[in-house]
């Protein structure tokens, strides 16, 4: 599994992890996200039961594991968080902060230890070690309670769904012509994400805020003008095609 320090400042880093050259065929391949402070970790879309062992072994090359204190996820789906009973045996003193609309979906996942922080709909700020996290609402973007995670002081936005691609195995990290990488794109939000409303809603939000890297769940990051490019591409962009 490939591990990227994508930022880097005196209070935090990010990294991304992905790539698996392990994972079984036929399952989606996911980008996971943490966020290390001095003193704590937040794991954002830890990802699948099948990735687990190789997240561990990366993640604990960056972070003691006493100080993963923090697990965020954007909604309920298995490639999210199917992996929290394992991280919940892992972890001694961890909180899952994800939507309150999936809570009692997402505990069929297993978990004993963990304390669950149901994100109220308007959403919330996590201050670790004195780095403010947003947890940014983005709801029907794809799931009916969904969230992103936006960093102020890097200026990163986790973006989750929005702005995944499907590429075959061997993708380069970052988004380089970005008309061409529509391609990757349209499909997947046309058929995901089942709301224009919603759409443009996230989309009018996300463009006031300061933005270096977008980084989603599936597929490349965006980074510098790509970014804005994304969002006018996807304001434009008529989605919930599956009703003819």
């Amino acid at each position: 599994m490939l591990t990227r320090e994508i930022f880097t400042s005196e209070t935090h880093q990010w990294f991304m992890f992905g790539r698996d050259p392990e994972k079984p065929d036929k399952i989606i391949d996911t980008n996971q996200y943490m966020v290390r402070t001095k003193n704590n970790a937040l794991l954002m879309d830890p990802g699948g039961i099948e990735l687990f062992s190789a997240m561990l072994a990366n993640v604990v090359k960056q972070v003691p594991v006493n100080q993963i204190t923090h697990l965020f996820a954007s909604h309920q789906d298995p490639d999210i968080i199917s992996s929290l009973g394992l991280w919940d045996r892992a972890l001694d003193n961890a909180t899952l902060h994800a939507p309150w609309l999936w809570e009692g979906f997402i505990r069929h996942f297993g978990m004993n230890s963990i304390t669950y922080d149901a994100l109220p709909d308007e959403g919330n700020t996590l201050t670790i070690d004195a780095v403010d996290l947003q947890f940014l609402p983005a709801h029907y973007l794809h799931a009916s309670g969904n969230f992103h995670v936006y960093d102020p002081r890097a200026k990163i936005l986790m973006s989750g769904d929005v702005g995944a691609s499907l590429e075959p195995p061997g993708m380069p990290l970052e988004v380089k012509d970005f008309e061409a990488h529509t391609r990757h794109m349209t499909m997947f939000h046309q058929r995901w994400m089942p709301s224009n409303a919603a759409k443009n809603d996230w989309v009018e939000r996300v463009s006031k805020l300061r933005i270096d890297k977008m980084c989603p769940q599936h597929g490349r990051i965006f980074t510098g003008d790509n970014v804005k490019r994304f969002l006018d591409w996807f304001y434009k962009l008529e989605v919930g095609n599956a009703i003819k």
